[in-house]
């Protein structure tokens, strides 16, 4: 067994201190002292990461065991930190295999009110319970968050289907902040990696955030041209993409965090500027919008929301704002590299809402997508009137 180094526990995201907690509680079931840390196994890397544990007891006569932990994502802005997390382990009636569902405060799918959970954060729980089950037999597992729904409020887990709680959706053992100068490093040098592969072709897919990097391997365009993930140094990207000799980029992503370029905002994170309603309403004086209509948009709550009131009152109307809106990110983008003396880049915006579909994109967009062979999602007329206002 590699050595583990001293607590790592900070800096690493959600799914890791699930993993802790289960482990913690598990171990504890098994007849084991209740430790202060415990070193985890995680999926693709060498040796183990020792994390720290707050507490882990038996419960019901030996029947189940509670262990708690607190994250710690390290430096940087982060809704998770001082979160505790507690995982409560009941020995099952099977004789194997593990069941995980969601307690209260963690998210679910809106559509079948399962636990939203990414593979990783899967694999991490079964790596590391694995060598306890033989002697404990199955094992059913559950997640409580006990701040969960609150701060899923200041997430954007609603306009993608998941409701009630924090999704266990991290995809790596350690925190990547958006905003911070390390993660534009990081992406810069991935990007110099995909530019200098032999072959490439001066074609490269932006996409923006993790479910723009899921959509767009469903879509297939990772077999059409690279694929690059960006945080929220979007503007930065743009120009080290142009100077790298990338010639056609499709930015895409959800309309809800686009829409800020159409507004000159190209550094994205809610903690710096935010002013998508205004962007939107602004945009929709251009296109002519009645008075009472764009009033009726400030008063929604996100712009999710916003599309579908106006799609319920006037689809086509709102079909063409949303493509002004998609038109205004790639005239901002380019305007955008023009100041920094890049002018051989073209820029196309295409931009998918909460259900993943594709239904918006600019002129250039619509050019690129075609190349690729993808058409835009067509979107069905409402019959109702659409979410009230408050």
């Amino acid at each position: 067994m590699a050595p583990a180094p001293a607590c790592s526990g900070t800096g690493l995201t959600l799914p890791v201190w699930v993993a802790a907690a289960a482990r913690a509680a598990a171990l504890v079931l098994g007849g084991s002292t209740a430790p202060s840390s415990v070193d985890l196994r995680i999926p693709s890397e060498q040796g183990f990461r020792r994390v720290q544990v707050q507490a882990a007891s038996q419960l019901n006569a030996g029947e189940q065991a509670l262990a708690i932990t607190i994250c710690d994502p390290g430096p940087g802005l982060d809704l998770t930190r001082g979160l505790e997390i507690w995982v409560l382990v009941s020995r099952a009636c099977r004789e194997s295999g593990l069941q995980i569902c969601a307690g209260a405060g963690v998210g679910r799918l809106e559509e079948d009110g399962s636990l939203c959970i990414s593979a990783f954060a899967r694999e991490l729980l079964e790596l590391n319970l694995s060598d306890l089950m033989p002697a404990l037999g199955g094992l059913d597992l559950e997640v409580v968050v006990p701040r969960g729904r609150e701060l899923a409020l200041r997430t954007s887990n609603s306009a993608f289907g998941v409701v009630d709680g924090l999704a266990l959706i991290g995809m790596q053992a350690e925190v990547q902040t958006s905003a911070s100068p390390d993660q534009l490093q990081s992406a810069r040098d991935r990007l110099r990696e995909l530019t200098d592969q032999t072959g490439f072709q001066g074609r490269l897919t932006l996409v923006i955030g993790e479910n723009g990097l899921d959509l767009a391997q469903q879509l297939g365009l990772s077999d059409q041209q690279p694929l690059l993930k960006s945080g929220n140094w979007i503007g930065p990207l743009l120009v080290a993409a142009a100077e790298a000799g990338v010639r056609h980029l499709l930015l895409l992503g959800y309309h809800g965090k686009l829409i800020k370029l159409a507004g000159g905002i190209f550094h994205t994170h809610h903690h710096l500027a935010d002013a998508r309603l205004e962007v939107l309403a602004a945009l929709a004086v251009q296109q002519g919008l009645g008075l009472e209509s764009i009033r009726a948009l400030l008063q929604t709550s996100s712009i999710e929301e916003a599309w579908c009131w106006l799609r319920a009152h006037d689809v086509a109307q709102a079909m063409g704002l949303w493509m002004a809106v998609a038109e205004a990110v790639e005239g901002r983008s380019e305007a955008y590299l023009k100041r920094y003396g890049c002018t051989g880049m073209r820029v196309g915006a295409a931009l998918f809402n909460r259900d993943r579909q594709l239904p918006w994109a600019g002129p250039e967009g619509s050019l690129m997508l075609g190349h690729c062979g993808i058409p835009l999602s067509p979107v069905p007329p409402e019959s109702d009137q659409g979410p009230s206002l408050r």
